[in-house]
């Protein structure tokens, strides 16, 4: 099919014109045939199936029969309303039809005594069935119509409802496109692959997929066009890190020295668990090679990822390179600073902190060691990407919960060196497989998907309010025992909207609950000035005090051994990954520590779901599949990340395995051909180089 053809703007089809052309592209970004052509069902209806009116039932479900019309009258009700009603009958019975809008237009088009099929749902009233607003097609028309037995319903919106643009129209539109273009469609994918993995050719799936002629041709079609689209992203990401390592060099840290062999065999505090060492086997390789590494690092809270990115800046010292570290909080960066020095403090190694806080003249003397290359280590937040922020030789920068900074951010550091650094991303967000392969499958990943020894599981129990009495006997109990305590609320003030348990009301009735002197409590939210924000934060840090009330604000950061319980307040308002974020705010130390889910009685069954989930498991990849499940993909990510995919058949939760088998079968292709200049891969090849500088694959696949 001529790719022009695809290109021509949607309201020269038959059928469509400027005004549902308009529609079309505000409501559905339909602007061209392609487009169009490209509009997927969201399901289908039965409709192989003709009932008689003495059959029908009392039920939902939709059905059609075929009879006539004998009769038609306008009712009028309420104040200058009117209806349209239509007397329908066939051999066994009649039923009435009815019409609330667009009564003067569909009295005109409506014929009497033709052979009509009618489609819709039936209700029953007084014994009488009527039918409102039915699909209606004369039978001579419905036998010539491509239409199959399963009818497709397409995604739509409200405003393309009202001004009439229905499914039938979409269904009209789809028969007339079909016609003009003959079923010519490019067959994308090599033979080869279609025939190990029995795909049936691209003209049989896209007839198929709006005009499917039984179940058995519709799986298939679906198979064949979520494999096809799967693989045709996973044939972009794979060969963008192909590029990437081929095209950009790196430091070759070939040397393996004291640094990091006298911490690894003296100064470590802990044995490293198998995860811990095969991820650091996995960046040695990469930094090892010749290309620059740019790995992303998933590890749940306290999996030990810090001491990773440790020895992989012990191994930059040791090539004679110099390290930072990012942070997205002064809270966080000090930790990091805190944590790194404790570590490294037998080391012949030197650690700065830079951060907006830090002072003019020691940011001078920091300026200055970077510059002559005595300053190993530079850990910080945004100040790191100043200009007057100079390297003598970045070897290694390891940016920590990568989300929250943007990519010019992060182009920032890779400037720092003529040689781009080797980038470590570390994230304590878990990201289910299927998304990180598929949104992160340009990056290698490494996973530490185990936590140290001696650490103990978190307790996790769901409370409704009415327990919350003996919640407060038990936190007293744990304080008593030396112990801190979180308890974070959704709202800041009280909602007008929402009836939530908010911040400054539960403030109030903790401090009367655990009054001065035996208690003190510290409160932080996101209106707090910064400065403010940081003193409350480092008394709790401190000790000063028993409990910290709080939003969300303290969901990444805070490292507080002592605190070893975490209530959560309207539990039902936030999402999963939300709530395994918080809770892993306690664990640790080495008490056992615990994480209380408070909701009212009410509950949905999404909530549910999440309760029973954190109290079943602490492992944050599962935790993030089944968010994944309840929210969708572009909740997860965001809109920048989502919009990377703009899926249009496949479904990431759903096709998980189709998924996987596209990237095993893209991968072992670019094994083979990397550039793709195989006969039997030259279609593909041109699809490729148009699709890749354009967003929306489906334009080049059709």
């Amino acid at each position: 099919m001529s790719y022009k053809l695809l290109q021509t703007p949607i309201e020269y089809l038959k059928g469509i014109g400027p005004s549902r052309g308009e529609l079309l592209r505000k409501e559905l970004n339909i602007h061209r045939y392609g487009d169009l052509m490209n509009l997927f069902p969201n399901r289908y209806i039965d409709r192989t199936r003709y009932y008689k009116i003495n059959e029908l039932q009392n039920s939902t479900a939709e059905v059609q029969i075929i009879g006539k019309i004998i009769h038609i009258k306008t009712v009028e009700f309420g104040k200058n309303q009117k209806r349209l009603v239509a007397s329908f009958t066939d051999e066994t019975g009649q039923i009435e039809l009815t019409w609330f809008q667009g009564v003067k237009w569909i009295r005109e088009s409506l014929k009497l005594n033709e052979v009509y099929v009618i489609f819709g749902k039936t209700t029953n009233y007084g014994g009488q069935y009527s039918m409102a607003h039915p699909e209606m097609e004369l039978l001579e028309e419905h036998k010539a119509s491509l239409r199959s037995a399963m009818q497709p319903v397409y995604p739509s919106t409200e405003k393309l409802t009202q001004r009439g643009v229905t499914n039938k129209v979409i269904n009209k539109a789809m028969q007339h496109l079909f016609l003009e273009i003959k079923g010519q469609f490019i067959e994308t994918l090599p033979i080869y692959l279609m025939e190990q993995l029995k795909l049936i050719p691209k003209n049989e799936a896209m007839f198929n997929i709006h005009f499917p002629k039984s179940q058995e041709l519709l799986a298939k079609a679906q198979f064949r066009l979520k494999f096809e689209e799967l693989f045709f992203i996973q044939l972009q990401l794979i060969t963008k890190n192909l590029i990437r390592k081929h095209k950009i060099k790196g430091h070759p840290f070939d040397k393996v020295g004291d640094n990091f062999t006298d911490f690894y065999n003296n100064h470590l505090p802990f044995e490293l668990t198998n995860a811990q060492k095969r991820v650091i086997k996995e960046i040695r390789n990469d930094m090892g090679s010749n290309a620059q590494m740019n790995r992303l690092l998933q590890g749940d809270v306290g999996s030990g990822k810090t001491i990773v990115a440790l020895m992989c800046m012990l191994l930059a010292k040791d090539n004679g390179f110099q390290s930072c570290l990012m942070a997205p909080t002064e809270i966080l960066a000090n930790q990091h600073f805190i944590g790194l020095s404790e570590l490294a403090k037998d080391l012949n190694i030197s650690i700065k902190l830079l951060t907006g806080s830090t002072k003019t003249s020691e940011r001078k003397i920091i300026h200055e060691a970077l510059e002559n290359g005595t300053l190993d280590i530079l850990i910080g937040t945004h100040a790191l990407l100043e200009d007057k922020v100079k390297f003598q030789n970045l070897g290694l920068a390891v940016i920590d919960e990568q989300h929250r900074f943007g990519v010019e951010q992060r182009s920032k550091l890779w400037k720092k060196n003529a040689i781009p650094p080797h980038v470590l991303v570390m994230t304590a967000t878990p990201i289910p497989r299927t998304l990180a392969m598929s949104l992160y499958g340009d990056l290698d990943i490494s996973v530490i998907d185990e936590l140290p020894p001696g650490r103990k599981a978190i307790q996790t129990v769901h409370r409704f309010d009415s327990n919350r009495l003996k919640v407060w006997k038990f936190l007293k109990d744990e304080i008593a025992k030396g112990r801190q305590i979180y308890i974070v609320y959704p709202l800041i003030n009280e909602s007008a909207t929402q009836d939530y348990k908010d911040l400054m009301d539960g403030y109030e009735s903790i401090s009367r609950d655990f009054p001065l002197p035996q208690y003190s409590i510290s409160i932080v939210h996101g209106q707090m000035k910064p400065a403010e924000k940081e003193a409350e934060m480092q008394r709790f840090v401190a000790g000063k005090t028993n409990i910290m009330v709080a939003t969300t604000v303290i969901e990444v950061g805070v490292n507080v051994p002592n605190a070893s319980v975490m209530v959560i307040e309207s539990t039902e308002r936030f999402g999963l990954s939300q709530l395994h974020q918080l809770r892993g705010r306690v664990g640790r130390g080495a008490e056992q520590s615990y994480c209380i889910l408070m909701t009212g009685f009410k509950l949905g069954n999404d909530s549910k779901t999440r309760i029973e989930t954190m109290c079943k498991t602490n492992d944050g990849f599962e935790i993030a599949e089944v968010d994944l499940k309840l929210r969708g993909p572009g909740d997860i990510m965001g809109k920048q990340q989502s919009g990377v995919l703009n899926l249009q058949i496949a479904d990431l939760v759903k096709d998980r395995d189709i998924l996987m088998l596209a990237r095993e079968h893209a991968l072992k292709l670019l094994k083979d051909d990397a550039a793709m200049t195989k006969p039997e891969h030259q279609k593909m090849r041109e699809i490729f180089i148009e699709m890749s500088a354009k967003k929306n694959i489906w334009n080049y696949i059709s």
